[in-house]
């Protein structure tokens, strides 16, 4: 499968850009970049929800610049990869177990012949539940991993307990590959700037819609029912104190402070108890902070510099990361 390139949006050279299918046949697109000379590791993509490749083609050029080989894909129900549904616009999976598959197929079929070790992963959002989900499975991939703005509650969730309740009735009675109440076809990122709680950027806001407008089938609309009861399930695991000390891979967690989607709370509540890794804030960055501000971004940066690949003592590690983001803070 191509990637879609517009004018504002162009590749990082030397893409090489393959199908591969999970143990369930799912068909998923995948794309990865070498940099000049040796490698010094390869780093792993996993996008949030409604994302796609093309989305981070420039996060993929700070990447290879930095000597990490990469690797970005489609999860299955979104961007180019098979759909459950045949609608398209439903980016829907009626479990997050199911996302495991991509991981396990991509591991086998890209990383192992294909990619230097170590292995690394930022995760965004939805990304980074899956990858914490694993991580707690005691069967990640990855040496290091950094979240950003991980998917461990929601913001602003009124009435929670009721609304799980009314999404968990629903789709028992089968209305699971349903969009959720109120919800539709159109995709977020395509809509007015002002007023967006994804990025305080306006470019790089426009510049993700421009690509789904270059090729409609990359886009997503809202959630099904069955995604968001699935997405539940894993998020009321999340609210388990024991849950992140049994998380044993070094984790640097990423929040954004002025974050509208994801609770900063609950990120700060679960990041802080984690057994190998540590939480940095960055405040009033909205909720995606790869595509945010200059002067938001450079303060992850920072971050993720100290962090991969990092040294063996972990508590090193992470005040590297804390004292390089504090820097970057102070930086005019």
């Amino acid at each position: 499968m191509d990637l879609v390139l517009t004018p504002d949006n162009p590749a990082p050279p030397g893409a090489v850009t393959t199908t591969i299918r999970a143990a369930d046949g799912m068909a998923l697109r995948v794309a990865r970049w070498r940099p000049p000379g040796e490698p010094r590791g390869t780093l792993v993509i996993c996008q949030g929800r409604a994302e796609f490749i093309e989305k981070y083609f420039e996060v993929v050029g700070e990447l290879l610049a930095r000597g990490l080989a990469v690797v970005a894909f489609d999860w299955r129900g979104q961007g180019l990869s098979g759909r459950e549904l045949d609608n398209s616009r439903k980016g829907h999976v009626d479990d997050f177990s199911l996302y495991d598959r991509d991981i396990d197929a991509l591991t086998a079929q890209a990383l192992e012949p294909f990619c230097p070790r170590p292995w690394f992963a930022i995760g965004h959002s939805m990304g980074g539940a899956i990858l914490l989900a694993q991580s707690r499975a005691g069967h990640s991939p990855f040496e290091r991993i950094v979240l950003t703005s991980p998917m461990v509650g929601l913001y602003g969730l009124s009435y929670r307990d009721g609304v799980r309740f009314l999404v968990e009735a629903l789709d028992t009675i089968g209305f699971g590959a349903a969009f959720i109440p109120g919800g539709g076809a159109t995709a977020a990122i395509t809509r007015k700037f002002d007023g967006n709680i994804l990025t305080s950027d306006e470019a790089r806001y426009r510049r993700t819609g421009n690509v789904i407008a270059a090729a409609p089938a990359i886009g997503l609309g809202d959630p099904t029912v069955g995604w968001l009861n699935a997405a539940f399930r894993l998020m009321k695991q999340f609210e388990d104190p024991e849950y992140p000390l049994r998380t044993l891979t070094p984790i640097l967690v990423i929040g954004s402070g002025g974050d509208r989607l994801v609770d900063p709370r609950a990120v700060e509540r679960f990041a802080t108890r984690l057994k190998a890794g540590g939480l940095i804030m960055i405040p009033y960055a909205r909720h995606e902070i790869l595509m945010e501000r200059d002067k938001f971004r450079a303060q992850f940066w920072a971050a993720f510099d100290a962090f991969i690949p990092g040294a063996r003592d972990e508590l090193a590690a992470m005040e590297l990361a804390a004292d390089a983001i504090a820097k970057a803070r102070r930086s005019p």
